[in-house]
């Protein structure tokens, strides 16, 4: 198996998913036209008969996955995130109300399909999908966190799940972390106790280095990695919420119905907090790169620090 930090997330996940066809044979991946740029062509190169293009009709694409899951088969969804917003209706009425076994893995989410501006930059998915009874929600940091989770998800889970990818490479945010990839759990990739920064995904990263940059000043932050959003790890979040009274989250998603809207859903009922919430407000735009564009809307580690600062006052 590949290293973590040496393949963007796409990529692993696509070698991954490949591998993983060897051990499962009823694992099926359908794609509507985008095989190539989300890496589910390795699969498709392994196994003609059980990869499906269905073309530019993703409506399609969700009802065939949940007539393959009816019959016992484990079909895998793979598509870019934004476009398969536009089967909602059916995600909705044929997967989640049904409580089928289909697996849908997207990649180019958030700002990281850069070039193409705000037409395929998907900043609602999340809330989209967490609205839903019966459907997880899986959003991996970084590769290793993607090598991590995905036999889990493959091989073990069952029933509706959502799985959020950008299509950037990453850094290594959880390379050298111990820990196994369970559904509805948190990991502390850094622990503090003045502060806690809660998220999930590639802006780890500014998490990770705000909290580096606050050390400096005497502030000692904890770091969580929420990893599963649906469900979500209500004991970790209400013990950072004892243990430090204030939580920044950070999510490359709207701050409307996402990761720090879970969050506060959480402390409002179990040990209510300050919470400033860093994520998106706006629609995107093209720029060059995904950093450009985290830092063009402030999501980015200078923004935590000057809250945090904000914050303790």
């Amino acid at each position: 198996m590949m290293q973590g930090n040496i393949y963007s997330m796409r990529e692993t996940f696509g070698r991954l998913l490949a591998e993983l066809g060897d051990q499962n044979k009823d694992l099926i991946v359908i794609t509507a036209d985008v095989g190539d740029s989300t890496r589910a062509s390795y699969f498709r190169e392994k196994f003609k008969d059980r990869y499906f293009n269905v073309g530019i009709s993703e409506q399609d694409m969700v009802n065939f996955a949940a007539g393959l899951a009816a019959i016992g088969k484990k079909p895998a969804i793979v598509n870019f995130g934004m476009f398969l917003m536009r089967a909602w209706e059916q995600i909705r009425n044929s997967i989640a109300r049904m409580n089928l076994d289909v697996k849908m893995f997207v990649t180019h989410t958030g700002y990281s399909d850069h070039g193409d501006g705000s037409s395929h930059q998907v900043l609602e998915d999340i809330a989209l999908m967490r609205v839903l009874p019966n459907m997880k929600v899986i959003v991996p940091a970084d590769p290793k966190d993607i090598e991590r989770s995905l036999p889990v998800i493959i091989n073990q889970e069952r029933g509706p799940l959502y799985y959020r990818m950008g299509r950037e490479y990453s850094p290594p945010i959880t390379t050298g972390q111990d820990y196994e990839f369970k559904v509805g759990k948190a990991y502390i990739i850094r622990e503090g106790s003045d502060l806690a920064i809660m998220g999930a995904g590639v802006v780890l990263w500014d998490a990770l280095k705000a909290a580096e940059e606050l050390e400096k000043l005497g502030i000692s932050v904890a770091v969580i990695n929420l990893f599963s959003i649906k469900p979500i790890d209500e004991d970790t979040i209400e013990y950072y919420a004892r243990k430090t009274g204030k939580i920044i989250t950070i999510e490359e998603h709207s701050i409307y119905g996402g990761i720090g809207s879970a969050v506060a859903e959480v402390t409002a009922k179990r040990y209510p907090v300050p919470i400033r919430f860093i994520g998106a407000t706006t629609f995107g735009r093209s720029a060059r790169s995904q950093r450009d564009l985290l830092d063009y809307y402030n999501i980015n580690y200078k923004t935590i620090i000057r809250e945090a600062i904000d914050l303790l006052k």
